[in-house]
């Protein structure tokens, strides 16, 4: 008995311990090296005509830059049309600024400081936008390229993917520029011709920065949004991206002696590759609360409180519990995983023929503390001795490094961002698309993926889709915080 109980004691002791370190983490519990740019004084807006720049967005929505798989089936004249408009709709922004045009089509603006021993920032917005899937035009309220303005809003493919960003920097600049605002740190606005398909218009750009001794204090691309109906909060969430995931598409190929199909072996070529497949689908990467992912979590817990906060604040505890969470739903899990989705198939080109050759495309979003080489380890141990051959579509891209949120560049944005939504919780994210600022890293401190939109979860996802608009809301939070930004971090 007394052996027994010395047990039960000492399970008590523990019990006790393990509630009082978890007392203690809760109550000291806070998000961790992330500025609220607090300290930063802000530049004052300045005045522009938005029932103006509401039709200028309509107009640039009627202008069709629509980047196909394809490069061959681009209407680059509408490209020229685009650029043209740009620069009789902005007199006052031309006039202040330089422009190159790379053979490409992507420009190349720049705005030169009057200290050049400053860093320069340098801002993103790409002139392409997605195709309208065939056969969904009639789903349209309104047609996909009239840039019609009704509801509060402007419809149209691209007012938000990403010429709402686009018009208003130039909103915002020429507006700045007609105050007769003159920066002390130089600007540069980079917009890219092909953000949708590859984004090699932005590649070739920083590589002409380079080229010129450029170096960046920040950079700022399009990428997240405030949204306002966060999970695990209910409300709204300032998410500003400080990294990005990596790209690759894998190829499964499965080799078969073929015939016909009267006659089919035990094992074909397209059950070989269905086994690959599913053996490498069935090895999914863990869950992991790192990264980007993690500080955003935090922040969120800080601001719910109660249970949340003393799961969070103790994942030595529940940290199974909280991936659990996490892992609900698809677009949450994203940002805590490498991702893996086989997405086409190919085999016989006739439903009586055994395959010589069946292959599949698995495309992979890679987590920042992952690589391409531990996806390609993976697959290889999931498919074993299977005879198959993996290989890359194309090289894959790494994921992005991860920026400061403590840095003067992330203090600049935070304060802009919050000077619109002072109740929002201002966190960090990874941002699990790809952008254009991913090639701005060898000429940029920091690379940042922001806009100041305000979006529900299920408002977003009509960019890309059907019935895409900018309201006019959004687009005026949009030029005001693009003109504060410029006039404090430029000024």
């Amino acid at each position: 008995m007394r052996k027994r109980g010395i047990i039960i004691l000492g399970g008590v002791a523990v019990v006790a311990i393990a509630a009082a370190t978890v007392a203690v983490r809760t109550a000291g519990f806070a998000p961790a090296n992330v500025a609220d740019g607090s300290d930063i004084r802000l530049a004052a807006t300045v005045p522009y005509d938005l029932d103006a720049a509401v039709r200028h967005l309509s107009e640039a929505a009627q202008i069709r830059t629509v980047s196909n798989q394809d490069p061959a089936e681009n209407q680059l004249a509408e490209w020229d049309r685009l650029q043209a408009w740009l620069a009789s709709t902005y007199p006052a922004a031309h006039g202040a600024m330089t422009r190159t045009v790379l053979p490409n089509k992507t420009l190349i603006y720049h705005w030169p400081g009057s200290d050049t021993s400053l860093a320069p920032v340098i801002l993103m917005a790409h002139q392409d936008v997605v195709p309208v899937t065939p056969g969904t035009e009639g789903d349209w309220k309104y047609p996909p390229f009239a840039g019609t303005i009704a509801e509060n809003a402007v419809w149209g493919r691209g007012t938000v993917d990403d010429k709402g960003s686009l018009v208003g920097l130039f909103e915002a600049i020429d507006a700045l520029a007609k105050s007769g605002f003159k920066p002390k740190r130089g600007l540069y606005l980079v917009s890219g011709h092909d953000e949708e398909a590859g984004g090699s218009g932005a590649v070739a750009a920083a590589a002409k920065l380079k080229a010129e001794g450029v170096k960046a204090i920040y950079t700022l691309d399009e990428g997240s949004i405030v949204l306002t109906d966060t999970p695990v909060i209910d409300g709204p969430a300032i998410m500003i991206g400080i990294a990005e995931k990596g790209y690759g598409t894998l190829k499964v190929t499965a080799n078969a002696p073929g015939g016909h199909s009267s006659m089919p072996p035990a094992e074909t070529g397209v059950t070989t590759l269905a086994r690959a497949v599913l053996a490498i689908a069935d090895k999914p990467f863990p869950m992991e609360i790192r990264g980007p992912g993690a500080l955003m979590i935090e922040a969120l817990a800080a601001k719910k409180g109660g249970t949340t906060k003393m799961a969070v604040a103790n994942s030595w505890l529940f940290g199974p519990l909280l991936k659990r969470q996490l892992s609900a739903t698809p677009s949450t899990a994203a940002a805590f995983h490498t991702t893996i989705a086989p997405t086409m198939l190919e085999g016989s080109p006739k439903e009586n023929v055994l395959p010589q050759s069946a292959n599949a495309l698995i495309n992979y979003r890679i987590a920042p503390w992952n690589s391409s080489a531990d996806v390609m380890a993976r697959a290889k141990e999931a498919v074993g001795d299977a005879k198959v051959d993996l290989a890359w579509v194309k090289p894959p891209r790494e994921p992005s490094r991860v920026s400061s949120t403590k840095s003067q560049g992330w203090k600049w944005i935070a304060a802009a961002a919050r000077a619109d939504a002072p109740d929002a919780v201002l966190t960090p994210t990874l941002v699990v698309a790809a952008t254009d600022s991913r090639s701005m890293e060898p000429v940029s401190e920091d690379v940042y993926r922001f806009m100041p939109m305000h979006f529900t979860l299920k408002g977003a996802a009509m960019i890309h889709g059907t019935n895409e608009h900018m309201e006019v809301d959004s687009f005026k939070r949009m030029i005001d915080f693009y003109a504060r930004l410029i006039a404090t971090s430029a000024g």
